[in-house]
């Protein structure tokens, strides 16, 4: 990560009927304008606020806008809220366009990389690049996503009655202190309504159908252990989206830059329109 803060700004935005948080990273300056903005979309339980170390490495070379999905973080929440993948793709174009962003890439991790496929298959002026971070390939007639729900229910729980690192330990022994410090932070707000919808998502929306709409380049970019993704999946979405180019982060887990933070950033190469730095260490 650079010493200095790339961090502009949060904010909140409406878009789709619905309020929008966001962090910005980076801004116009220099080099910046003349690439494209980059929109990065989390997980399933992965506030904003989680991925700010991926934004402020980000925001040194792009325009960058890490997205809290509607349910989590400070984007809004309800029971009668639509926490659909339609819902979550319309938001992401909604975001775009209502922030005028004319040229943007796309980067979503796991069920952020679904969100961006279903985004990307209307082929939305503006979008020239989708990067799907270890994407669950479940689905219908599919093997189920390796991840159980009670994870994720029950971690919530224990985050909504106040934890800290050492109550997120049990969830997630491979992190360290800080990343499980900042999830017993922000995990109480991800509504429990949007997780369970979303995660039965991943068993009924066929994302596949989306691939072969997919107008621009497209990164797949995999983890060496999680068994997310599989070489026989990487090869079937080979088929389905000619233009894939591919990348493999083979020391880390399905939460890749929590795992390997170097090796996540080398992995995009210079897909995004230019190579992120290396990783400067303190």
């Amino acid at each position: 990560m650079s010493q200095t803060s790339t961090l502009l700004y949060g904010g909140n935005i409406h878009a789709n009927g619905i309020r929008l948080h966001y962090l910005r990273y980076g801004g116009t300056a220099g080099e910046r304008a003349t690439r494209d903005s980059v929109i990065i979309v989390p997980g399933i339980t992965s506030p904003a606020a989680t991925w700010g170390f991926v934004g402020e490495h980000f925001g040194t070379t792009f325009d960058t806008y890490v997205l809290d999905v509607r349910g989590r973080g400070l984007s809004s929440a309800s029971d009668s809220l639509d926490y659909s993948l339609d819902a979550q793709a319309a938001d992401l174009l909604a975001f775009a366009q209502t922030l005028r962003l004319k040229r943007y890439s796309v980067v979503g991790h796991s069920m952020g990389g679904r969100i961006g496929a279903r985004a990307a298959r209307t082929q939305p002026a503006g979008l020239t690049r989708l990067v799907m971070v270890d994407p669950p390939v479940s689905g219908p007639g599919r093997r189920s996503y390796p991840s159980q729900l009670p994870w994720y229910i029950d971690s919530m729980a224990l985050a909504r009655e106040g934890t800290d690192a050492q109550g997120m330990l049990a969830f997630c022994p491979t992190w360290t202190e800080e990343q499980r410090q900042l999830r017993a932070e922000w995990l109480h707000t991800c509504d429990e309504r949007a997780i369970r919808a979303s995660f039965e998502g991943f068993h009924t929306d066929d994302v596949h159908m989306d691939l072969p709409h997919i107008g621009v380049p497209v990164l797949l970019m995999t983890a060496g252990r999680g068994d997310v993704i599989r070489p026989e999946d990487v090869e079937e979405i080979r088929t389905l989206v000619p233009q894939l180019a591919y990348s493999h982060v083979p020391d880390a887990g399905h939460m890749i830059p929590w795992d390997d933070e170097e090796g996540f950033y080398r992995a995009f190469n210079d897909f995004l329109g230019a190579p992120l730095p290396v990783l400067c260490r303190h």
